[in-house]
């Protein structure tokens, strides 16, 4: 079990977006979805990251795809403006990766049919901490919107704890 006591570190759920672990297309094994090397360090701003051409990988079966950002129209979502025009932001969220669309690695049902799922290690790191805590405080100084203030209240709820513990731990034993 974790410690009893957690604070929110006051990250969002972008912070966990440079490496998703995801189901690959071919062998539905572990795969990766990345930001391109080439564009690694070419952004300062996470959402210029998040709108970088990103690569998804096998280790595998070696199956490799590309993903680029799409021209942002109205009605596409959230733009992101550079020199070379406004790009749609990918939204962020749920149990699917937001450029390819495909099934997250780290994704479990419990809860009564619910469905507990993180991008990577570090966000289960996160939300082992934060669900394991008895005592959850806010971050300082507290902000608004953070990631796990956002969490959805079967998440949050001291009933749960150890079934969202133990699915946490099968999760972690095949990241």
């Amino acid at each position: 079990m974790s410690e009893s006591r957690f604070r929110d570190p006051g990250v969002r759920l972008w912070h966990f977006a440079r490496e998703i672990l995801v189901r690959c297309p071919r062998c539905d094994g572990r795969a990766a979805v990345t930001i391109r090397p080439a564009d690694r360090d070419a952004h300062r701003y996470a959402v210029g990251w998040l709108t970088a051409p990103h690569r998804l990988t096998c280790g595998g079966c070696g199956h490799a795809a590309e993903w680029a950002p799409r021209e942002w129209r109205s009605g596409l979502g959230d733009a992101y403006f550079t020199s070379g025009g406004p790009f749609v932001v990918p939204r962020l969220g749920g149990p699917y990766d937001p450029y390819f669309g495909l099934p997250l690695w780290l994704r479990r049902r419990c809860c009564g049919g619910r469905t507990l799922w993180a991008y990577n290690v570090a966000h289960l790191d996160l939300l082992e901490g934060y669900v394991g805590a008895r005592l959850r405080e806010r971050p300082v100084p507290a902000g608004s919107q953070t990631l796990l203030e956002r969490l959805p209240g079967w998440m949050k709820a001291a009933g749960n704890r150890d079934e969202l513990l133990a699915a946490i731990s099968v999760l972690r034993a095949s990241a």
